[in-house]
């Protein structure tokens, strides 16, 4: 109870520039903890979607493949589910990349979205910390002029003490900010990678169901040959 009287006084004697900072640290944990709670979900539905859809592509049932992506919430499956419509509908094979490249594109803003508002809170935390300690001192230094000789020593101190709360709350907000930012802005590009992996597995898969699909087809036609040949 004393620690938390002891916040309490240190927050009301920092004067009226904490409480701006306050709102500015508890939007950015909000924004942190929204982020973490979404990216999370997204890991583990691609993750899911891809234990489905790689043995689908494996056996080459890009219909069935198809079908899935299309009921699946997964972000992996929005990206896919593009490519494999163009892909059924007779699209050439060899646009498959350019087409995962564009759903990923699309993808990618929303995984980004407000991370970076996260390292502009800090900066505005500081700056908030910095303008509240340059207005304390401002403000310490006129009343000291006017102050008793005796008493402009303790007064300037305890003046300056009070002003440096702002700088030092600012600080406080600022660098667990910065860590958030860096640990989401990490788990981001992790989820990002882990897509851009996927879809050149996705393009080595499709490669190969074409590389076989053509090695039949050229030995049905041999073997028509050879039956056309035969006397």
């Amino acid at each position: 109870m004393e620690y938390f009287y002891s916040i309490v006084r240190f927050i009301q004697n920092g004067g009226i520039f904490m409480y701006p900072i306050m709102i500015t640290l508890a939007i950015g944990l909000a924004i942190a903890l929204e982020r973490y709670l979404y990216l999370g979900v997204i890991k583990r539905r691609n993750k899911v979607a891809w234990e489905h859809i790689h043995p689908l592509m494996l056996q080459g049932k890009v219909k069935s493949t198809l079908e899935y992506v299309r009921g699946s919430d997964a972000h992996i499956s929005k990206v896919l589910v593009y490519t494999l419509t163009h892909l059924v509908s007779g699209r050439k094979v060899d646009e498959v990349e350019k087409m995962l490249e564009e759903g990923l594109v699309e993808i990618i803003p929303q995984l980004e979205k407000r991370t970076h508002f996260l390292g502009t809170f800090a900066n505005i935390a500081t700056l908030l910390g910095l303008l509240g300690t340059i207005l304390g001192l401002i403000a310490a230094f006129s009343a000291v002029a006017n102050a008793d000789p005796a008493e402009k020593a303790n007064l300037l101190s305890s003046s300056i003490s009070v002003a440096m709360n702002t700088t030092a709350f600012g600080l406080i907000t600022a660098i667990p900010l910065l860590l958030l930012h860096s640990f989401i802005s990490t788990k981001t590009n992790e989820i990002v990678d882990s897509m851009d992996i996927v879809t050149v597995k996705l393009n080595n898969l499709i490669n190969i169901n074409k590389n076989a699909n053509n090695g039949l087809t050229e030995i049905d036609e041999v073997t028509k040959q050879q039956v056309t040949l035969q006397p």
